[in-house]
């Protein structure tokens, strides 16, 4: 195998990355790439190892709190870049591409990938500290960012307007891909179950995913008597500062306001027994749960954010709602419960659009096209 067939992901975690990008190792493996995945360590690893991938374990956190540790982080990756010499580097998520894009520049790596799916927290908090940390985000981006010859993934056009406004993208390497991608055959269109109406969010329990609002939405869809089952599937995230407590989760349930479902894998078959998707976000990247829905015929009510709004066709394939408005949310996720042809409607309308944006085939084929115009000679 010659250099210029060894392709690095770098993701900050593994199962963020089986979950996201396996399908594209898998794909570039059968291209002829020698495929190689830097993680953070954990529970995952195996069965990245399983698929024929090699691993490499990179020290990463989940918090940008401690400098020592981003340098930490920034030291390794230029090592393993050095040791590795990938012809090139395919980076996910904002640490990797953060750090791992500084350290191919400084480490000469020939080509290199940036996926921007999402700019986070950062862009999303306020107040003055927020104001400085942006600061040096867009500082960060601007040296990680301009490599010669690179392409930059975005999954929405807000994303690369407020990186272009930056100064830390150039015109040329702008690429836009809606998202990462869904199997249509492991996400097919289903019937609806029989009543009650169930409304599904599927997500890290964040708090700028709109947890809050979603519960907040139960509550009033409950007292005004809409008979809406709200199901919250996901896990809490103690690493994120917006993430929700287990104490939180477990009062709402004992409240009986939401089903907690706790982290699954088994999402077609979630939508399967739901009648709609929602997910009332501040702002995405373009969500997964999104597509997934869609893949499997579900109206989506999701929020007028980045990301969220690029993950549908509003008023063909879902309903838009203002962000943090829960009164809103309610009266969209009702309107919905009350009319099974609208529903049905949308969401044969949001089967037909994962067909035709979202199929991971498609998604893979526009990538490998990506590596073979960065590596030519």
């Amino acid at each position: 195998m010659t250099q210029a067939q060894r392709l690095l992901f770098v993701v900050n975690n593994p199962a963020f990355f089986l979950s996201h990008r396996l399908p594209l190792a898998l794909a570039a493996q059968r291209a002829g790439y020698e495929v190689h995945v830097a993680t953070m360590d954990g529970d995952s690893v195996p069965q990245i190892a399983a698929h024929g991938l090699t691993h490499h374990a990179i020290p990463m956190t989940r918090s940008g709190k401690q400098p020592l540790q981003e340098l930490r982080t920034l030291w390794a990756l230029y090592r393993l870049f050095r040791r590795l010499q990938p012809a090139l580097v395919h980076l996910v998520t904002i640490k990797p591409v953060l750090y791992g894009g500084i350290a191919a520049r400084l480490a000469r790596v020939p080509a290199m990938v940036s996926a921007i799916s999402g700019l986070g927290f950062v862009f999303v908090a306020s107040g003055a500290k927020a104001a400085v940390i942006r600061q040096v985000v867009a500082m960060l981006y601007r040296m990680a960012l301009g490599h010669r010859n690179s392409r930059i993934v975005f999954q929405n056009a807000n994303d690369h307007e407020i990186l272009r406004g930056l100064g830390a993208v150039r015109d040329e390497q702008v690429v836009m891909i809606r998202g990462s991608g869904v199997d249509l055959a492991a996400y097919p269109p289903m019937a609806e179950p029989s009543p009650p109406v169930a409304a599904l969010m599927v997500s890290r329990l964040l708090r700028d995913k709109g947890v809050l609002e979603f519960v907040e939405a139960a509550r009033l869809l409950q007292r005004q008597g809409a008979g809406v089952r709200m199901l919250l599937a996901g896990g809490i995230d103690p690493g994120n500062p917006a993430s929700v407590t287990q104490a939180d989760v477990d009062g709402w349930q004992q409240e009986g306001c939401i089903e907690a479902l706790g982290e699954r894998s088994d999402v077609a078959d979630l939508y399967a027994g739901s009648h709609m998707a929602v997910l009332p976000s501040y702002r995405e990247g373009l969500p997964r749960s999104l597509i997934e829905a869609a893949a499997c015929a579900r109206a989506v009510v999701t929020t007028d954010v980045p990301g969220c709004r690029d993950a549908i066709e509003p008023g063909e394939t879902g309903l838009l709602v203002p962000p943090r408005d829960a009164r809103a949310l309610a009266d969209a996720i009702a309107r919905l419960a009350a009319d099974a042809a609208l529903r049905r409607q949308l969401g044969e309308a949001g089967r037909r659009l994962a067909e035709r944006e979202f199929d991971i085939e498609d998604v893979c084929r526009k990538h490998l096209d990506i590596y073979r115009a960065l590596l030519q000679p």
